[in-house]
């Protein structure tokens, strides 16, 4: 009687990090050396981005502390290198390292946001669509079949250039970021509408929301207070998933030359300025951003996959 007093008395958020500790999930992550390692690396590329501003060792954007003589220094350990630039500079004399940072700032903002935006729209046409059905059920779904059939990088880049078309250019170059948010994110929502519709389908006709129509609950309100929750577990495996597409076809399109523009660039940027150089033996202007692009979305993967797992009963 006294141990269940004392568990009584524990404040509500160390009772729920105790169940959260006690979880399966936790458990599945725990016991995966690979999945710890990638939440290590992961957390690592988020903190050195967000905390760019305080971590990084210079200010590539600020020109006042750039120096031309200081451009193609190679990295520290090779000949002619310097401690003061660890991985080098590129052809404006900018520290390789701090425009990583820097860099992967606007990779993961435009990744993170472009998921948020593809996640909400989605999940709201498929609970829609899945629980009004009829004429409307069948329109959405008609216009996820035909935006199928096109490329999403395709998409992506007709987005972009109706954008330029249609500002002028020193509005576009401000807005850009906005722009490939909307552009990424309309190319990913159909995969949360297919999948957030299936699962509407099945939810709408068990016996709490039966009970919920009896008692008078608009449908709003049981779509949002009932059916969502229960139909979000496979939505968060497809965002961690997409988050890793996401900050690739950011990447793609600004090596192609249609992301944000070389004063504010992302690692796409860097690894098309990094290109030119590449043939000339300056190999680390675009080795380093592509591997630090490659870590970064083989990390999230990897998490991906592990919480695909995790959250299939099926395989416990």
């Amino acid at each position: 009687m006294a141990t269940t007093s004392r568990d009584l008395a524990r404040p509500p958020t160390r009772n729920a990090l105790r169940r959260a500790l006690d979880s399966d999930i936790f458990y599945s992550f725990r016991r995966s050396p690979v999945v710890v390692a990638a939440a290590i690396v992961t957390l690592i590329c988020f903190i050195g981005a967000v905390c760019a501003p305080w971590l990084a060792p210079h200010n590539p954007f600020d020109l006042k502390t750039l120096n031309l003589i200081d451009a193609f220094t190679p990295p520290a350990w090779m000949d002619e290198g310097t401690r003061k630039f660890l991985l080098g500079t590129d052809d404006q004399g900018r520290d390789v390292l701090s425009t990583i940072m820097y860099g992967a700032r606007i990779s993961l903002a435009v990744g993170f946001f472009s998921v948020l935006f593809a996640m909400t729209l989605g999940v709201s046409l498929g609970l829609i669509s899945g629980y009004v059905g009829g004429a409307l059920d069948a329109f959405i779904m008609r216009v996820a079949d035909v935006q199928l059939s096109f490329p999403a990088i395709l998409i992506a880049l007709l987005i972009d250039g109706l954008a330029r078309t249609t500002l002028p250019r020193d509005v576009h170059d401000r807005v850009i970021v906005y722009v490939l948010i909307l552009a990424i994110g309309i190319t990913g929502w159909v995969q949360y509408a297919r999948t957030v519709r299936g699962s509407t389908l099945v939810e709408k006709n068990k016996e709490y929301v039966q009970a919920a129509r009896v008692i008078g609950r608009h449908p709003v309100a049981i779509m949002a207070r009932h059916v969502l929750p229960n139909v979000m577990g496979p939505v968060l495996v497809i965002a961690t998933i997409n988050l890793a597409i996401a900050i690739l076809t950011e990447a793609t399109l600004s090596f192609l030359g249609v992301g944000v523009p070389p004063t504010q660039p992302s690692l796409g940027t860097l690894i098309r300025v990094g290109n030119d150089f590449l043939f000339s033996g300056e190999w680390w202007i675009t080795i380093f951003p592509g591997a630090a692009l490659v870590v970064m979305v083989l990390a999230v993967n990897l998490l991906g996959d592990w919480l695909r797992d995790a959250l299939n009963p099926k395989l416990r």
